[in-house]
C-alpha cells in the first residue's frame, strides 16, 4: 500500500492533503482542457480542492464535537457533510450537460467533475492510495479508451429532409439512401398541394467505424445524378 510507505506525519498533514487533491484534480482537468471542454483545468482543480477541504472540515468538526451518550452512541457524524458534497457536485455536473435534439453532450465532463470530487474527498480523508489509483484509472479511461473507440463501429443518428414534387416515387428515394449503408428508422411525409411540394423527413442511423458527415456529400451527389425533381435536401444532426 502506498500509505504504508508515507510517514504518518505527512499522511496527517492537512496541507499535503489539499495540495495532493489539487495536483490530482489538475491531472483530470488538463485532459479536459486539451480536448477543449468547458470544465477544464481550473474547474477540476477547484472541485477537487473544495471537496478535500469539505472532507477535512467534516472530519475536524466531528472529532472536535464528538462525544458519546449511552442511548445514542456518537452524536457527531463526519459522513454528513461528505454526503452533501456528492449532492452538490451532481448539480454542478448537470450544468455541464448540453442537449441538442436527441444528442447529449457534456456527460463525460460531468463525470470528470464527479470523479474529481471523489479524488478530493479521498485526499481530504487521508486515503492517498485511493486518490492516486482513481486518478490513474480516470486518465486511462479518458486517453487510452478514447483511442480504442475508433476500432469498433458506433451508431450515429441524423435527420435527412428531402423536398421534391408531389408524385415522386418515395421508394426510389429510400433505395438511394439504403445504397449508402444508411438505415431509415422512421420517416414523416408532408404534402402541400397548393405549392406542389412533397417533403419527407427521415430519421436515419449510420454505423461506421469513423463517423463523419462527409457521407452527406456522397448522398447529395447520388441524388443529383438520379432523375428525381428535388427542391432541397437538408442534412441535420439530431
Amino acid at each position: 500500500m502506498i500509505m504504508d510507505l508515507i510517514p504518518q506525519a505527512l499522511v496527517d498533514n492537512v496541507v499535503i492533503r489539499v495540495l495532493l487533491a489539487a495536483i490530482l484534480g489538475a491531472c483530470i482537468g488538463l485532459e479536459r482542457d486539451i480536448r477543449g471542454r468547458s470544465a477544464g483545468l481550473r474547474t477540476n482543480i477547484l472541485v477537487s480542492v473544495g471537496s478535500a477541504v469539505f472532507m477535512l472540515l467534516s472530519i475536524g468538526i466531528a472529532n472536535q464535537w464528538n462525544f458519546y451518550t449511552v442511548s445514542t452512541g456518537p452524536v457527531s457524524d463526519p459522513t454528513r457533510m461528505a454526503a452533501q458534497i456528492i449532492t452538490g457536485i451532481g448539480f454542478l455536473g448537470a450544468g455541464a450537460i448540453i442537449k441538442h435534439g436527441f444528442s447529449v453532450q457534456g456527460l463525460t465532463t460531468a463525470a470528470c467533475l464527479w470523479i474529481a470530487s471523489a479524488i478530493g474527498m479521498s485526499c481530504g480523508a487521508g486515503y492517498y492510495d485511493i486518490g492516486l489509483l482513481t486518478t490513474i484509472i480516470a486518465i486511462f479511461v479518458l486517453t487510452v479508451l478514447s483511442r480504442i473507440e475508433k476500432f469498433y463501429s458506433k451508431d450515429a443518428y441524423r435527420i435527412l429532409e428531402v423536398t421534391t414534387v408531389i408524385g415522386t416515387d418515395i421508394d426510389a428515394i429510400m433505395k438511394i439512401i439504403a445504397e449508402q449503408n444508411i438505415e431509415i428508422i422512421s420517416f414523416n411525409e408532408e404534402r402541400r398541394y397548393c405549392d406542389n411540394i412533397f417533403r419527407i423527413k427521415f430519421n436515419i442511423r449510420m454505423r461506421h467505424r469513423i463517423i463523419s458527415d462527409h457521407i452527406c456529400h456522397t448522398l447529395f451527389d447520388v441524388f443529383e445524378q438520379n432523375e428525381i425533381p428535388l427542391h432541397s435536401v437538408v442534412w441535420k444532426h439530431q
